[in-house]
């Protein structure tokens, strides 16, 4: 049965996620709106915070395995930024310009790295250093929209989904104390093999 219905959104909601200790919740929308809802209070339907830094929906939202209170974010297509939040405070803590529409974030449970998807222009992935953002790696390969990620149970593989109708699968976080094949971007300048993946899986 229904216990709360939470309203502040003016558009579609297109990102939804729990803290990891299940204290907040968060949402993004077609409204360029990131909300906070404490579950405590959940019931009273008003936010904890309701952030507009964002200048497109937000459907990428990522809560950090390594710290508590920090949910990274990703704006769409007239945004394209990647920002980092203090959900304790509702500080904006850092943004980065990505240069295209930010889909979906997945963090490194082992290191302190995110990965991010993306739509126009390149429909490529990234994978950057936490908190330089320094980027490690791109990873190419889908033809449209990279939508979803997900990351498998051992924590090493991640695989994406596009509208390209295909699941493609990257070996690409490393276990701790294992040889890791991560390069600079200054290597991706120097070869055309940034893209380590196991898997195509064609789903129409």
């Amino acid at each position: 049965h229904k216990v709360a219905t939470l309203s502040s959104h003016t558009q579609e909601i297109c990102g939804l996620s729990w803290s990891p200790d299940g204290t907040t919740l968060a949402s993004g929308g077609n409204d360029n709106m990131l909300c906070l809802w404490d579950a405590m209070t959940s019931s009273t339907s008003r936010t904890k915070f309701t952030l507009s830094e964002h200048q497109a929906a937000v459907k990428a939202l990522a809560w950090s395995p390594h710290e508590r209170n920090l949910l990274a974010t990703g704006g769409g297509t007239a945004d394209r930024t990647i920002k980092f939040w203090n959900t304790q405070t509702g500080s904006l803590l850092n943004s980065i310009d990505t240069g295209s529409q930010v889909c979906a974030l997945q963090w490194n449970p082992h290191e302190k790295e995110i990965l991010s998807s993306h739509g126009f222009a390149r429909n490529h992935l990234c994978l950057w250093k936490y908190p330089t953002m320094a980027k490690i790696k791109e990873l190419d390969g889908h033809t449209s929209r990279v939508l979803h990620m997900a990351t498998s149970a051992d924590g090493c593989t991640v695989v994406s989904a596009a509208a390209d109708e295909t699941l493609r699968f990257w070996d690409v976080f490393a276990l701790p104390g294992v040889k890791s094949h991560k390069r600079s971007a200054s290597d991706l300048v120097r070869s055309n093999k940034s893209k380590k993946i196991s898997k195509t899986m064609h789903i129409r």
